[in-house]
C-alpha cells in the first residue's frame, strides 16, 4: 500500500495557483506542470549562449504506455503531426531542413539561416543542410559528413537497426545494452547544434517494451512536450514493428529549463488541469522501419486546452 501511495503522489497536483484542481485528482501531466512549477518558484536564473533562463538541474518523468495511451500533452495543443513528422526524418537519417519545410515543418528554420551557421562556423553548409544531427547519428554513427544530399547507406554504425535486429531477436531482446546515442564528440561541431536529447535506451520485461532518455538540456516550455510525444510515438512504433507491447516512457532530464519570455505563460500553463491522453493505432507494420509514414498513425481522443503561443529561442 505505501508503494502505491508513493507512486500515486509524483502524479499528485500540488499546485498552489490552481483552485478548480482536486488535491485527489492524480495524472502523469502532473508530473510536468510541478516541474515547471519548480522551475518558476526554486529555479537559478542563468544566462547562456541565447538569453537567460530560470532552471533546475535533475528531473525524471514516467509515462505509461499501456493501453495504447499516448502521452501527448493537454495544458496547450501539442502539435503532434509536426512532432511525428520530425520523428520520421530522425529515424531516415536525414539532415536537410528542405524536407521539412516541403511538410510544413519549421521547427529547424531559425538554426538553419546564414547567420546562425556563420555563428557555427558553418557557413560552407548549403542553405537546407543542418549537419550530422541526431537522425544522422542514429543511422551513420561518426561516418564522414559530406553534405544533406549525400548517400550514406552501409557507412557507419546503424545504431538503430542494430537495436531493432536485437528487439525481434528473442534471446537478444532482454540485453541491456539495447542504448542508441546522437551525442558524438567527433562531429559535435558540424551540426548546427549539439543534440540535446543525447541517448536512449529500450527494455523488455515480459514481452513489454520501455524506453528511458537522458536528456542533457531540456527547453520544457516548447522542446519537452515534443520530446515525450516524439519518443513515446518512437517506443510505440518500435514496439509495433518488433512484435512487443508498449509499456513506459521515461524521461531524464539534466538542465531543466525556460526560458526568460515564456516565464509569464508558464504561469498561466500551470493553472490548467490535464485532461485525458489520447490513445494511438498504428495501422500498418512495414518491413523496413524507414518506411513508415503520417498516415500510419493514428491519434485518437485528442483533446487539450487552448494553444499557448510562444516563439522559439535559437
Amino acid at each position: 500500500m505505501l508503494k502505491k501511495a508513493l507512486e500515486l503522489n509524483k502524479y499528485k497536483s500540488r499546485n498552489k495557483y490552481s483552485t478548480d484542481i482536486s488535491s485527489n485528482y492524480y495524472h502523469e501531466e502532473f508530473q510536468y506542470l510541478n516541474l515547471l512549477e519548480d522551475i518558476l518558484n526554486e529555479g537559478t536564473l542563468q544566462e547562456g549562449r541565447n538569453g537567460f533562463t530560470k532552471c533546475v538541474y535533475g528531473s525524471a518523468l514516467h509515462f505509461s504506455l499501456e493501453n495504447n495511451k499516448i502521452p501527448i500533452l493537454t495544458t496547450k495543443k501539442t502539435a503532434w503531426k509536426t512532432c511525428l513528422k520530425e520523428l520520421l526524418w530522425f529515424i531516415k537519417g536525414q539532415t536537410s531542413n528542405q524536407i521539412l519545410n516541403n511538410q510544413k515543418v519549421h521547427i529547424w528554420d531559425g538554426n538553419a539561416t546564414p547567420e546562425f551557421k556563420e555563428s557555427r562556423g558553418l557557413s560552407h553548409y548549403k542553405e537546407a543542410d543542418l549537419g550530422p544531427l541526431y537522425g544522422y547519428q542514429w543511422r551513420f554513427f561518426n561516418a564522414p559528413y559530406d553534405d544533406c544530399d549525400a548517400n550514406y547507406d552501409g557507412k557507419g554504425v546503424d545504431q538503430l537497426q542494430e537495436v531493432i535486429e536485437c528487439l525481434k531477436d528473442p534471446e537478444k531482446r532482454y540485453s541491456r545494452r539495447l542504448v542508441v546515442s546522437a551525442w558524438n564528440p567527433c562531429q559535435i561541431n558540424e551540426g548546427v547544434l549539439p543534440p540535446c536529447h543525447v541517448l536512449f535506451q529500450f527494455n523488455v520485461i515480459d514481452n513489454k517494451l520501455s524506453c528511458s532518455l537522458y536528456q542533457r538540456s531540456c527547453d520544457c516550455a516548447l522542446g519537452q512536450p515534443f520530446n515525450i510525444a516524439s519518443y513515446s510515438f518512437l517506443t510505440h512504433l518500435i514496439a509495433k514493428h518488433c512484435d512487443l507491447e508498449p509499456y513506459e516512457f521515461i524521461h531524464y532530464v539534466g538542465n531543466a529549463h525556460i526560458y526568460e519570455p515564456h516565464l509569464e505563460q508558464m504561469k498561466e500553463q500551470i493553472k490548467r488541469k490535464p485532461k485525458d491522453f489520447p490513445t494511438i493505432e498504428i495501422l500498418n507494420k512495414r518491413e523496413n522501419i524507414n518506411d513508415y509514414v503520417l498516415s500510419d498513425f493514428k491519434i485518437n481522443d485528442y483533446h487539450h486546452h487552448a494553444q499557448i503561443k510562444m516563439d522559439m529561442v535559437a
